[in-house]
This record gives C-alpha cells, structure tokens and sequence, in this order.
C-alpha cells in the first residue's frame, strides 16, 4: 500500500549530494536554533545578571538538561527510523500505527522524567561539584526547565516522525518562530522585569510549550499517513518493541555521553566558578559544530533508513561516503573560524578578562580536533539507519565514555590540571573514530564478499 502525505519527501531517488544537503540544511538550521534556546538564556544572564549565573545556567544545569534530553532523543531515534523503514516500503498502516506509538512514548516519557527530575535536581547539582555560590540559581532554573520537559520531548518527537517522511523544513519554520519567542521573553524576563535566572527559565518553558502545540497541530492536520488522531493513541506492541531495540542503544549512548561530560564538569567545577563560567560560555560555541556534524547524522539515518527500506544498497553506500566528506570540510571551516575568532566570541558572553583567557585555551585544545568525530558520527548515524546500533553502542561505551573516565580519574591523581581533564576529548575521539572506521570497512568487506560467491 503506498504512502502519501502532505508532509513527506522521497529521497530513494535523484543526486545524492543534492538531496542530502537540501535535507541538511533544514536539520542544521533547526538545531541552531533549538541551540538559541539556551544559548540566548546564558547571553542575557550573563550580561545583565553576572558571571555567577552565567555558570548556573550554562554549566551544571546545562550538562544535566543535555543528559536527559539527549536520552529521549536518542530512544526516538528508533522511532524515526522504524518510520523510515516503513516510509521507505509504502506500507501507510504501519507508518501511522508508528507514528501515534512515538507520539504516545513522547508524552508518557515526559510526564515521568519530569517528575524524576523535578526531585533529583538539588542531588545532581551537589554530585557534580556545583559552586556553593551558584547552586540556589542552577536549582530554580534546572526545576523549571524540567517543567517543561514534555513540551521539548513531543516537539523532538513531532520533528523525527516527519524527517524520517523527508520533511525537514516544518519543524524548522516552528523552531524558528519560537526561538525567536524565546528571545524576546528572555529579554523582557531577564533585562525588563529583572526575573534573573528565574526569567530566563520561564522564557524557555514558553517556548518550549509553543513548539509542541504548533508540531502537534501540524500532524493532526496531515493529510496522510502522519495524521495523529486521539483515538488512535495507543501502544501497539509490536512496533513499540522494535522502536525501542532499536532506540535504548542509541539513548544509552548519548546517557554515556553525557554522563561523562557530567564527569568533566564535575571535575571542572573544583577549580573555581572562572572556569565553570569560561566551560559554560565554550560550550555555546562548541554547540557550533555538534549542531552541524549532529545535523549530517541526523540527515544520514533518515536517508539510508528510507533507503535501506525501499531495498536500494548501493545508495546506502554512496550516500555514507559523500556524506562524510560533505561533514569533513565544513568541520575544517568551523575549526578555522573558533580558533580565529576565539577572543571576540568569549567577550560576547563575559567581560572577564580571567574568564576569557580560560577559555581561549579551551579553545585551542579541543576545536582542531573537531575533523576526527566526523567518522564517528556519520558512520554511526548510517549504521542507526540500517538498524545495526549494538555495535555501535559497544564501540561508543568503550572507546569514549569508559577510556575518557579513566583518563579523567588518572588525571585527577596524577596531574590535577585544567589542560589534562579536557585533553580527554580528542584522545576519546581519535581511538573511537579508529574503531568505528575497522568496523564500517570489515562490514561493507563482508557484505561484498558475500555478493562475490
């Protein structure tokens, strides 16, 4: 039965390179915006409130927000791509009885974890290490974003059902309204009625609530198979068990990724509130380049999913390949640009000249080795497309999250030092990429071994 829907795109034919970079471009410019959110909160606080609640909104508070976001994510990236899959095929049954099981995982997810939240906020905040100054400012704003957490997980799941039907765009042009919300709430919260850290919150639980209402109003106005319907919102077993074998490999990576970031700023945090806030303000710049190579993996799954669903292989492959070139040399611009304008962008955060200094050099240790993770994001997206994540996980779990806590814990004993914690980064990534290019080039070798006899 073949699949029509006013909210979707077939990308199993045409030049390769040219729908992935018109599927791209959606992607990556949502995500900048999406990053707004919080970048745009650390902005305004930083300039109109101080370096203290600089550090509480973009340092603890931000690595546990991304931990638990990054979780949901992850889980409905098996979602996305079981739509792909059935997308891919035609079968209009199965993608609206997926579409309605990712609905209803968003909605139920984020009634739980904002609960758990909600209630774990002042031990998680004490576990990392959090400045005594700054904890009462990362607690009010950690708990009201928490409140708003079904919002961004129904917006995150809204978006995935209809990238995996090839529309990018839509959940771009929603985005992009409610960060520009966003913007003026945090301006009039925080610089207007003075709110603080508590201004800037509000502002994103708005706006986070804006976007899941527009996303939810546009599947229930579809006209295919994306239609949402509330008598239709039900689990069916099935499909919700394939979603999530394939989706709790992929959230489980991104917990250990952010567990081990948690780590860092954990480890961070013990050399004074200078450096959390010199971490918070790089790590919206750095936001940068995940926002770009994130968005090649997101477009890569989503292109080999339907793809790998309509049966054709040899674009698998091809589209993998340009792919990683495409995420290679604009991670080799983005490099170039934070290395030069290092300086300027730090002042756009803090006039600290402390603060500053501090993350220049977090700069310079980290951005040069941006080109490494390329592989690792592309191939592993590809892999998520095709539904092999176990590898992927195993490769992740090892290379990255257990060798960068080692080395974190020998760095702590042996030399106690700013340079040494964060240099865990590119020696992570280089060990990993190795690893997933070994396993991508043995797999792709089997499989045309197996064509040869």
């Amino acid at each position: 039965m073949s699949v029509k829907t006013d909210a979707s795109r077939q990308i199993t034919e045409g030049v390769i390179w040219k729908q992935l970079l018109i599927f791209f471009f959606p992607i990556m410019l949502g995500s900048f915006f999406q990053q707004l959110y919080n970048t745009v909160d650390t902005v305004v606080v930083g300039q109109f409130v101080g370096k203290e609640a600089l550090a509480a909104v973009g340092g603890s508070s931000a690595q546990i927000a991304s931990l638990v976001v990054g979780f949901f994510t992850g889980l409905s990236s098996g979602a996305s791509v079981i739509i792909a899959h059935f997308f891919g095929a035609r079968d209009r049954r199965s993608v609206s009885r997926a579409v309605h099981n990712a609905y209803v995982l968003a909605v139920a997810g984020g009634i739980v974890l904002t609960a758990a939240g909600i209630f774990l906020t002042p031990s998680m905040l004490e576990w990392m290490n959090t400045p005594g100054e700054i904890m009462g400012d990362a607690i009010l704003y950690l708990r009201i974003y928490f409140g708003a957490l079904t919002f961004t997980f129904i917006y995150n799941m809204g978006s995935s059902i209809l990238r995996a039907a090839g529309n990018s765009r839509t959940p771009l042009y929603y985005l992009i309204i409610c960060c520009f919300a966003n913007i003026v709430l945090d301006i009039v919260f925080v610089a207007g009625l003075e709110m603080g850290v508590a201004g800037a919150a509000a502002a994103t639980f708005l706006s986070q609530a804006l976007s899941a209402v527009l996303i939810t109003i546009r599947l229930a106005r579809d006209r295919g198979a994306l239609r949402i319907t509330l008598k239709r919102m039900r689990f069916t077993w099935s499909i919700l068990f394939s979603q999530l074998q394939l989706g709790i490999p992929t959230a489980v990576e991104s917990i250990l990724f952010a567990i081990t970031n948690i780590a860092i700023q954990a480890a961070l945090n013990t050399f004074g509130t200078d450096t959390a806030a010199a971490w918070s303000a790089f790590g919206k710049m750095d936001a940068v380049f995940w926002m770009v190579s994130t968005s090649f993996g997101i477009a890569i799954t989503s292109f080999v999913g339907q793809n790998h669903g309509a049966g054709k292989k040899d674009r698998v492959k091809k589209s993998t390949k340009i792919c990683l070139l495409m995420d290679f040399a604009v991670s080799t611009v983005i490099v170039i640009l934070l290395v030069a304008m290092r300086t300027p962008l730090f002042r756009m955060f803090t006039s600290d000249q402390n603060v500053i200094e501090i993350g220049s050099r977090m700069v310079l240790l980290i951005t040069p080795w941006y080109v490494v993770y390329v592989f690792i994001e592309v191939l592993a997206g590809a892999m998520r497309g095709v539904g092999d994540v176990l590898v992927p996980m195993i490769i992740t779990l090892v290379g990255i999250c257990l060798l960068r806590i080692a080395w974190l814990v020998g760095a702590m004993e042996i030399a106690p030092t700013i340079n040494a914690i964060i240099f865990s980064y590119p020696v992570t990534w280089i060990l990993t990429a190795l690893a997933f290019i070994l396993y991508y080039s043995r797999k792709a070798f089997l499989e045309n071994k197996k064509k040869i006899r």
